[in-house]
């Protein structure tokens, strides 16, 4: 690698021109001379030395690092070691189950590896054993720092300075005690954030000098973070795992809070209900909430949760006596006196079958038909529709019109998953379960999957057009056979569903573009059903804003309310993109806004909304709001320019002259023009 221009980390390529990550020892004898000069106050030749070095130096005289310094200061005693070993546990674990496979290269080259947290407190060290005995001399040991503050320039101090990697060689360390030791170092970042977690080094005496090892500490730093990466995986997947089943409640709002205190999944309540209690939390930051940082990742610094954050709303996930995130539940105001339309609406979603599907439309009624008519079949069942258009509605709505009058959650089950945002080995996971020991953090006994869980009653599927190429065989084969292996058994287990997949691909070409199994296509998609998108069915929306009108009025317990004609205009003239789920939205947001006004008017449509209506597409009450502004000034200059000539005016502005009576009346300019007429010229 000697000359190599640069060496790559992730996806950056560090520039030597730039970073000069690597020591030339060749220029060791005039480093040497420079140092003498920059003790002594004079300036080095130019070029004489790199410029991290320079910078290093620098750095060290600035904080009048002692450059006679032979040795680091004493270490930590074991005690506080091992209180420092435990902070870092996590980086610790991943380091050494790292380092134990790069120490097999190190052996017999008088070599050593260290690990470090972000301050250049060395946590452990593994290598050869000559080496290991030398590095006693100089304190380079676990317990020790080596920080560029305290021990000048060296490799784990100045790449945990600058956040690059860096080779030191012999002269260029800034104290005299360590220039016969060449060492390599780079930092190691949280695969979450960035931030720097600490630093790998790879060091020995001036003799072992290698450009190599530089790679090698980057190399391991990476597969470091990749390690971190797994692990905080695999604490996502259990925190996720616990906490889903909490995540169907009907009235209120549920986050799950990482072990960092970020949200990381709410429910769809969640929004609605923060803001219902006057809470101001933007569910997408990146800001965590304050005091719900666990463990390692707890603030340094005494800081106090918000005011609004109330302990009984808080739930610790545990993982083997390990807490691994929060579960923090906004319960629901209390409900008032339910209007009877409100109660009427809730007992529409109790009833079985599609009675809880809005609408009375041709196209609507002609998908429910057809579903209607295969709950009755145990044949797969594709829904097909854009985003939003209630495709687990229907889904349910089959599933329940094929057991009427008994308990289908309990003796029928319906298990619904998305397989859209898993990554293969969580949707395979999730799909067929594992057995104990199939993989890390897998469940003690095993956990059965949700073709498992959905055995006597239905499946439901969504966004199919999203399961990964790799895992459509197997699935494939539990379809065709009838039976299912959890990841790490080789023992079938018989099952019996009902399949209703549904997606808003056009599977036909994803089968084309080799993306989905044409014999998976062909087996998912027996029987197929379009559900139309909400443009094609405007004349349900107004049944739909009442109805959810009605339930959010149940669900806050506030009074009901009712909406203007303008409005609702405006809402069937808007194209609804995101269909049946937009508009929920959209009114809920009008019901929560309007606070204690019992009508919806126009200035309570959303800006999305209004911005995406047009005046031709408008009738006229809908748009008069917004037109009122331009045309009283344009009857205003119009007056001005006709000098109160109504005649005149009327006829510029193209109207009737009985009309522009009733205009001015409206204005409140009739008295104006009155007054100037009487007034003497």
């Amino acid at each position: 690698m000697t000359g190599v221009e640069g060496i790559k980390t992730g996806d950056k390529m560090i520039s030597s021109q730039q970073s000069q990550p690597l020591s030339n020892p060749r220029n060791d004898r005039t480093i040497m001379a420079a140092w003498n000069d920059f003790l002594t106050g004079h300036t080095p030749p130019a070029n004489a030395l790199r410029c991290l070095i320079d910078d290093s130096w620098r750095r060290c005289l600035d904080v009048k690092v002692d450059p006679t310094r032979v040795q680091a200061q004493a270490p930590l005693d074991a005690e506080a070691l091992n209180s420092l070993q435990q902070q870092h546990r996590e980086l610790l674990n991943a380091g050494q189950q790292v380092m134990a496979m790069a120490s097999k290269l190190l052996a017999e080259t008088e070599t050593i590896m260290i690990l470090t947290d972000p301050n250049g407190m060395i946590l452990s060290v593994e290598g050869d054993p000559r080496a290991l005995g030398a590095a006693e001399g100089i304190r380079l040991r676990a317990g020790s720092s080596w920080n560029e503050l305290i021990c000048g320039t060296n490799a784990i101090g100045t790449a945990l300075s600058i956040g690059q990697p860096v080779q030191i060689h012999a002269s260029e360390h800034f104290c005299a005690g360590i220039k016969d030791w060449t060492c390599s170092a780079t930092v190691i970042r949280d695969p979450y954030d960035g931030s720097i977690l600490g630093a790998i080094d790879v060091s020995g005496l001036g003799k072992t000098f290698s450009p190599h090892c530089l790679a090698l500490a980057v190399t391991t730093a990476g597969r470091i973070e990749s390690q971190l990466a797994r692990q905080e995986m695999d604490f996502r997947y259990h925190l996720l795992e616990r906490s889903m089943a909490k995540m169907s409640s009907v009235h209120d709002g549920v986050i799950i809070c990482d072990r960092r205190g970020y949200p990381i999944k709410a429910n769809e309540r969640a929004a609605a209900a923060l803001l219902a209690r006057g809470i101001d939390v933007d569910l997408k930051s990146t800001i965590p909430i304050a005091t719900l940082n666990l463990g390692i990742f707890s603030s340094t610094q005494n800081t106090t949760a918000p005011a609004w954050l109330r302990d009984d709303w808080l739930e610790a996930i545990h993982v083997a006596g390990e807490r691994i995130g929060t579960l923090l539940t906004i319960p629901a105001l209390p409900a008032r006196s339910s209007p009877p339309l409100a109660r009427k609406a809730a007992a529409v979603q109790d009833n079985k079958g599609f009675a809880g599907i809005i609408g009375k439309s041709a196209p609507l009624l002609q998908a429910i038909n057809k579903a209607r008519l295969l709950s009755k079949t145990n044949v797969p069942v594709l829904l097909l529709g854009e985003t939003g258009v209630g495709k687990e509605n229907f889904s349910q709505g089959i599933h329940r019109a094929g057991h009427p009058g008994e308990q289908p959650l309990v003796e029928h089950p319906f298990v619904a998953l998305n397989c859209g945002g898993l990554s293969k080995d969580l949707l395979a996971s999730e799909l067929f379960g594992h057995a104990e020991g199939a993989f890390t953090g897998s469940r003690r006994g095993g956990m059965a999957g949700k073709i498992e869980a959905a055995n006597g009653g239905t499946l439901f599927l969504d966004e199919i057009g999203e399961m990964p190429l790799e895992l459509q065989p197997h699935f494939l084969r539990v379809l065709e056979e009838g039976e299912i292996y959890r990841i790490g058994e080789t023992v079938p287990r018989k099952i019996n569903f009902k399949l209703i997949s549904a997606t808003n691909r056009d599977l036909h070409e994803e089968v084309a573009q080799g993306r989905f199994r044409m014999d998976l296509f062909y087996r998912v998609s027996v029987t197929s059903i379009r559900i139309p998108p909400l443009r094609e069915r405007s004349g349900d929306i107004a049944a739909l804003v009442m109805h959810f009108l009605h339930q959010f009025a149940e669900r806050y317990g506030m009074a009901a309310k009712d909406i203007s004609p303008e409005v609702l205009d405006a809402l069937q003239h808007h194209p609804w993109p995101g269909n049946v789920r937009e508009l929920r939205n959209a009114v809920e947001s009008m019901f929560l806004m309007a606070g204690t006004a019992e009508l919806l008017q126009l200035d309570a449509l959303p800006d999305d909304i209004t911005s995406s209506l047009t005046p031709d597409s408008l009738p006229l009450a809908a748009t008069l709001g917004k037109l009122e502004g331009a045309e009283l000034a344009s009857i205003r200059a119009t007056l001005a320019a006709d000098r109160g000539n109504l005649t005149q005016v009327a006829r510029h502005l193209g109207i009737a002259k009985s009309t522009l009576y009733v205009k001015l009346k409206k204005y409140g300019l009739d008295q104006q023009v009155d007054g100037a007429r009487s007034a003497p010229h």
